[in-house]
């Protein structure tokens, strides 16, 4: 269907001419009827139950053809002449949009019924026909030159139709030859695709030996010809390198992460079983670790410093310690195995591994951006997922959770292997046991000094100064949120998330475990980490 208000529209910007021959209104190609309704509504008042109407093309026509007239005069033309009068209200505003003034009306209903407009093949201009004004008249030139090509088109698909074999013009191919002579174009046929077409043989054979290359492939089939294969399938698995050294210990690392060891179960590497004879002897420069002493045997390989490399101090006065570095040192038999040097910060050896897990404290209030719903995936997962997300997911609150951190540990003359170490997160710190209170090495602070109500190393006045002391403590927000005032006063570190940018969010958490692997290095190593 054709738009009639559109066409209308355009004519009348244009200046085209539209012509009006009885009952039928032409413009150019199209031509429809007076009577026939445009989508413009009249706007005079209505009831509810009764449905819209609309302008037909019969009375926009008269308006502008007496547009020129007063609203009055021109209303008392319509009525003589029996036309469908345009109202006042709408006078200005059809007028407007028909002038191309403005580009829409809100009178115009794009889902009202159109009427069919019917498409013209030759435009005729009588001379007894009504003309509304126009600029010029239609030029017959162009279609006149339009007729040699119509001609040439027709002349075109006459001879397409006398080349097409008619259905009755087909007959069987057994009266016009006879049985022998349609057998032996058949073994003909079969020859010929014998010697044809090509078997997969021949696809993959390389051009150097088809004799048949013509000269277009004659410089492909040269360049494949100074072709070498480098690798194979059987040349790339040999390698000169010893395997013990790298694929080995890949293998062992991949199988310890599967199984879920710790560095505490790690089994002896496979590099360790190999003869020392296979390997050069390296020389013995190494500088003193104090962390390491096990590999210093002797005085001569500490640099000169009286250190005690298979003894320890633990528990010892200072008098104590004076008195035994002025003593004669005596050395333990190479037969008797070497004891373990025990760090002082560590606990005595009769304490239970279970104890030594590291503890977080979180806020428990739901305004906290980090809390038991989130803490895996921002701590873990290191991306930020609110707790409302959460909720609607479905997650449900838990007590306690634990929590797997992915660490690597260098090994010596091997590569990194891969363990994991777990932390307790808890909410509700008052429910703590005195003892478990030395495990705990982070808290992540909200704002507000009612947080640590109740919470041991409190200063005289309140304060949680004295808690920072113990505890490395965080503070989670948003970086378009200002700081809390209690944040700024205390020693806090702040941790700010984007609330839009997700691949922003690992770094953040990185840091925290940055510094707190930094704290317990220091305050906390007797913790398992």
């Amino acid at each position: 269907m054709t738009d009639v208000l559109s066409i209308l529209r355009q004519y009348y910007i244009q200046k085209k001419e539209i012509v009006v021959k009885g009952n039928e209104v032409i413009f150019g190609e199209f031509s429809c009827s007076k009577n026939v309704k445009t989508n413009y509504v009249i706007g005079r008042p209505r009831k509810e139950d009764q449905p819209r109407e609309y302008y037909t093309l019969e009375a926009i026509l008269f308006l502008l053809k007496k547009v020129h007239l007063a609203h009055p005069d021109y209303v008392r033309c319509a009525v003589s002449e029996n036309i469908p009068v345009v109202i006042r209200p709408d006078r200005k505003d059809l007028l407007g949009y028909l002038s191309g003034e403005v580009p829409t009306s809100e009178s115009i209903e794009r889902s009202a019924p159109l009427e069919i407009c019917f498409q013209r093949s030759t435009q005729v201009t009588p001379a007894s026909c009504e003309v509304l004004p126009a600029a010029k008249k239609p030029r017959v030139e162009e279609e006149e030159a339009m007729c040699p090509d119509r001609e040439r088109l027709a002349a075109l698909l006459q001879g397409r139709k006398e080349g097409i074999v008619q259905t009755a013009q087909i007959r069987p191919l057994s009266e016009a030859m006879s049985v022998e002579k349609i057998a032996s174009i058949k073994a003909k046929m079969m020859a010929k695709k014998r010697v044809t077409i090509k078997t997969d043989l021949d696809a993959i054979t390389p051009l150097k030996h088809r004799p048949f290359v013509d000269a277009k492939v004659k410089p492909i089939g040269d360049i494949v010809c100074r072709e070498r294969v480098w690798r194979t399938r059987t040349t790339i698995l040999q390698s000169t390198r010893n395997l013990s050294n790298n694929i080995f210990a890949i293998l062992q690392s991949i199988k310890a992460r599967e199984e879920g060891w710790t560095a505490q179960q790690q089994p002896v590497p496979l590099q360790a079983s190999v003869e020392p004879t296979l390997y050069p002897k390296q020389s013995t420069t190494t500088a003193y670790n104090r962390y390491d002493q096990e590999r210093f045997k002797g005085k001569e390989a500490t640099e000169g410093f009286q250190i005690d490399t298979v003894s320890t101090y633990h528990g010892m006065t200072l008098k104590s310690v004076s008195e035994i570095a002025s003593a004669p040192m005596s050395h333990t038999p190479p037969a008797q195995p070497v004891p373990r040097p025990v760090s002082q910060a560590r606990p005595p050896p009769k304490q239970k591994k279970g104890l030594q897990t590291p503890i977080i404290i979180i806020p428990a209030t739901a305004t906290s951006l980090i809390t038991m719903l989130n803490v895996k995936d921002l701590l873990q997962d290191l991306t930020f997922v609110s707790s409302d997300e959460k909720k609607k997911q479905g997650c449900q609150r838990q007590q306690e959770i634990l929590l797997l951190r992915s660490k690597y540990q260098m090994q010596p003359g091997g590569p990194a292997v891969r363990f994991t170490v777990p932390y307790k997160v808890v909410d509700q710190p008052l429910k703590l046991r005195p003892q478990d209170w030395d495990r705990v090495v982070a808290v992540f602070v909200q704002g507000p000094a009612w947080q640590f109500k109740g919470w041991p190393w409190l200063l005289s006045d309140g304060s949680p100064g004295g808690i920072f002391a113990k505890i490395q403590a965080f503070h989670l927000k948003y970086e378009e949120i200002s700081l809390d005032k209690n944040v700024q006063k205390w020693a806090v570190t702040v941790l700010e998330v984007n609330s839009h940018k997700r691949y922003l969010d690992r770094p953040v958490f990185l840091r925290f475990w940055e510094v707190l692997d930094k704290y317990m290095a220091k305050h906390k190593s007797h913790l398992k980490v």
